[in-house]
């Protein structure tokens, strides 16, 4: 037991998605196994609403006018970066449509295609009684008006902010105990999953497991270098392949955007970036550059969708983009914090809570991979914009940069 213990989560995870697939296969008839999967899922459904009821109050709340740094351009990269890289979920799940099997789950249910019924149903099911919504797991009411609030809260006072951000770091480390309880949970599912539908149906979860990979390297090799180039006209990929290898790695494993916060202010330093700067970006960046959230929310639902037969019309699939940059804003830190948010974006789809769920644990089996590698895409892209940010500003204001040699130079002292 004391060798169990000193074991890592992800270590525990892949114990016991082997237990449960051995049970699975040798031990179909033991059904009891299964309610360890039914609670994990259960006590996950229950609190994930107040979680991101009060994450969104919390990072709305913090956000503050006037000041003098490189912030309006590393803000606008961050927001832009985490909703391209959602778009680019969506085209890679339209050119790569992954389908999951759900037990006990009806297909053939048609996504809402008329753009005027679709905002209405937004609409309405936004202004819910929100204490409802959190009973009910009404996550669109629950994105409005934690928005609502957290934007009104900019102007309370400090005492009142740190109270919401006590009650959310509380809410936060409830998820991390009942996350710890994960392997014991994932025994169940994975048990489940092959007594229902063999050993067939979890091939799928690694076609899944390719497109979100595949989908973050794109981003991360492809598509913010070349954001990098547009803005600073030099050549991205020396400052791209640091980025990635001095934050990248470490955050795969810690799996924690916000563990990684140190590390990443101490490379800031090393490339020469501004304090005044670097020392809010990365705190920021720790929750609001989002771009692997946004790519595990996306592809995650549009599986969904595509397991229940449903064609996906373009503007659904457009709403769908800026639901997950917008709800993916404060849960990079959170180990696992991007799985809590797809029943939100399966809302959009009039798919319930309770099939959201079964997909929430899918996520928990392939997060041993997918929340590690999404962690280092998050942590490495807030010091790849924080640094192109300054690096931009300073551009424009005639100051001459060369990216290669502050590259050179960081290298040296790390």
């Amino acid at each position: 037991m004391k060798k169990i213990r000193e074991l890592s989560l992800i270590q525990k995870i892949c114990i016991g998605i082997v237990v449960g697939a051995i049970l699975g296969m040798l031990l179909p008839s033991w059904t009891w196994i299964k309610i360890l999967g039914d609670l994990f899922i259960g006590a996950l459904k229950a609190i994930a609403p107040l979680l991101v009821f009060f994450l969104i109050i919390e990072s709305l709340s913090k956000h503050q006018k006037g000041i003098k740094t490189h912030m309006r351009t590393v803000i606008i990269l961050y927001l832009s970066a985490t909703f391209i890289a959602a778009l680019i979920a969506v085209f890679a799940s339209e050119l790569f449509p992954v389908k999951l099997v759900l037990p006990d789950v009806a297909i053939d249910q048609q996504a809402p295609d008329d753009l005027w019924q679709i905002l209405s149903d937004i609409i309405i099911g936004a202004v819910m009684n929100p204490v409802q919504a959190i009973i009910e797991g009404n996550y669109l009411s629950l994105l409005f008006w934690g928005a609502v609030i957290g934007a009104c809260m900019r102007s309370a006072s400090e005492a009142t902010k740190n109270v919401i951000a006590d009650i959310s770091g509380t809410i936060s480390k409830v998820i991390q105990i009942i996350i710890q309880f994960a392997p014991l949970g994932i025994v169940g599912l994975v048990f489940n999953s092959i007594s229902e539908i063999g050993i067939k149906g979890l091939a799928e979860y690694g076609k899944l497991i390719l497109l979100l990979v595949g989908t973050m390297l794109f981003v991360s090799f492809i598509v913010y270098p070349l954001m990098v180039f547009l803005l600073l006209k030099q050549n991205p990929c020396p400052l791209t392949m640091f980025c990635m290898k001095e934050s990248g790695i470490p955050a795969f494993f810690t799996r924690s955007s916000v563990v990684n916060i140190p590390i990443n202010m101490e490379l800031c330093e090393k490339l020469g970036l501004d304090k005044e700067s670097y020392s809010i970006s990365i705190p920021l960046g720790a929750t609001a550059n989002s771009g692997g959230a946004a790519i595990t929310i996306s592809i995650m639902t549009l599986a969904t969708a595509y397991t229940m037969g449903m064609d996906v019309p373009f503007p659904l699939a457009f709403l769908l983009c800026l639901l997950a940059a917008i709800s993916s804003t404060g849960v990079s830190g959170i180990a696992g914090g991007s799985l809590l948010l797809i029943p939100l974006a399966c809302s959009l789809f009039n798919i319930s809570n309770d099939i959201a769920m079964q997909v929430v644990g899918i996520g928990f089996i392939i997060g041993v991979v997918q929340d590690s590698v999404e962690t280092a895409l998050n942590s490495a892209a807030d010091l790849l914009f924080a640094a192109t940010a300054e690096f931009y500003d300073k551009k424009k204001s005639g100051e001459p940069i060369d990216l290669n040699e502050r590259v050179r130079e960081a290298q040296k002292l790390v």
